[in-house]
């Protein structure tokens, strides 16, 4: 395929990939939290929104049973707007909690339906190389719907907020305008997107499919070191899987109630924008250092990495500031250290995924992988109330324990990643 046609479709394709990601995964917290949740109630229900991701391996072989791979990315990006509009109707109803909990739930089955789907479009249409060239592009155009979503939107929420003087209309309205979004990119890659003949409906039949599927799982649980496996990538997160739910909640809190105070918009911009941008700058430098030293070089400043710099979050409990600057710098280097951390847990998912069904298999490492952000998520919320802010930090640092103990067990190739 043309370089330039691919251009037209790539970017805007991971772009909408992201977005309703972040927006059930991430935002979701949040929104109920200023519509009146408590920490507990609001990450427990959220945390189950990452099952979908868990279970994904178990449906993904239907995908492609059943209709074509650009059919069921045209029809879950639809269903995405149409479900972000729902969002936005329920929002100021006496009911919303159901309803939108509701509607959460068929986003987040259908977006990780959409991330199977697009995916497996993107393999069929292009050349290997167009592949590895447009890896870098894909991967970025996710990153930016990400602060469109986790910046870009809550700073909306907080201007519509101060401009109307209440938080439900600020939801509501945010919504709407992320269900247009969602419903523009729908249109455009209903006319944009390549037919191809490769993605056809000749698929396998139900029997040969679930013999497949059921030797993929067996084959995946008899690799080598596969208990040390999987206690590395169901824990290696701990840390960050009950941070991840919490820090938000701080940051928006009162003082009195031992957060920082800050507006939406702040939130938005410090965490949404300058923290997913230390993220992203982080996952660069650590695929740059690997690929020079290998990954047995920088696993372990890898894990320092994702580690240590959750001390700024006990920092900003013990020194409360609502200086937006230094709140802004602090959370930039943490998602910094986080972005360079992750890049030697992916490392070793791809490592640890080798062979003929590699990309199956790393399918359910990444599923597992959710299962080890989703269970400790959930409770999260409920340990910060039970200890509090300050308390609830000071875990989060002890539980980087784990993240080394883990990372002590695991096998591989030290110079896996290194460009030869």
């Amino acid at each position: 395929m043309n370089d330039r046609k691919v251009w037209s479709w790539v970017p805007t394709l991971y772009f909408a990939e992201g977005f309703p990601y972040v927006l059930v995964v991430t935002i979701s917290v949040l929104m109920y939290k200023q519509l009146g949740l408590d920490n507990a109630m609001a990450t427990f229900y959220t945390g189950w929104l990452y099952l979908p991701w868990v279970i994904k391996p178990l449906w993904s072989p239907f995908v492609d049973l059943v209709r074509t791979k650009r059919w069921w990315v045209l029809t879950m990006q639809f269903t995405l707007g149409a479900g972000l509009a729902g969002i936005a109707f329920f929002i100021p109803t006496s009911g919303f909690l159901q309803w939108t909990l509701a509607i959460f739930w068929l986003m987040a089955f259908s977006s990780a339906t959409h991330d199977i789907s697009i995916d497996g479009f993107y393999m069929l249409c292009l050349s290997d190389s167009q592949q590895a060239f447009f890896a870098g592009i894909r991967n970025t155009a996710y990153r930016i719907a990400t602060i469109a979503g986790q910046g870009g939107l809550l700073i909306l929420v907080g201007l519509i907020e101060k401009r109307t003087g209440t938080v439900v209309r600020a939801w509501s309205v945010s919504f709407l305008i992320a269900a247009a979004l969602m419903l523009s990119l729908s249109a455009y890659h209903l006319f944009i997107l390549p037919k191809t003949e490769q993605d056809n409906t000749e698929k396998h039949t139900v029997r040969t499919l679930l013999k497949g599927f059921a030797d993929t799982f067996v084959s995946y649980f008899r690799k080598p070191y596969i208990l040390r496996a999987l206690l590395f990538i169901l824990f290696f997160r701990l840390a960050e899987a009950q941070l991840a739910r919490v820090c938000p909640l701080f940051l928006i809190d009162s003082v009195d109630e031992g957060g920082l105070g800050l507006t939406t918009d702040q939130v938005g911009f410090a965490q949404g924008t300058m923290g997913v941008i230390g993220l992203l700058l982080g996952g660069i430098i650590g695929g740059a250092a690997v690929s020079k030293g290998g990954l047995g070089r920088w696993l372990w400043p890898m894990v320092l990495a994702i580690s240590v710099p959750d001390l700024v979050y006990v920092y900003l409990s013990f020194f409360p500031t609502q200086n937006i600057t230094l709140i802004t710098i602090l959370i930039l280097i943490e998602q910094f250290g986080y972005g360079f951390g992750f890049t030697g847990y992916t490392l070793y998912l791809i490592y640890f995924s080798r062979g003929a069904q590699r990309t199956s298999h790393y399918s359910i490492s990444t599923g597992i992988m959710a299962l080890g952000m989703m269970l400790p998520g959930m409770v999260s919320g409920y340990l910060q109330q039970l200890m509090g802010y300050r308390i609830f930090f000071i875990w989060i640092v002890a539980c980087c324990a784990v993240t080394f103990i883990v990372s002590a067990l695991i096998r591989f190739d030290r110079d896996f990643g290194k460009k030869q």
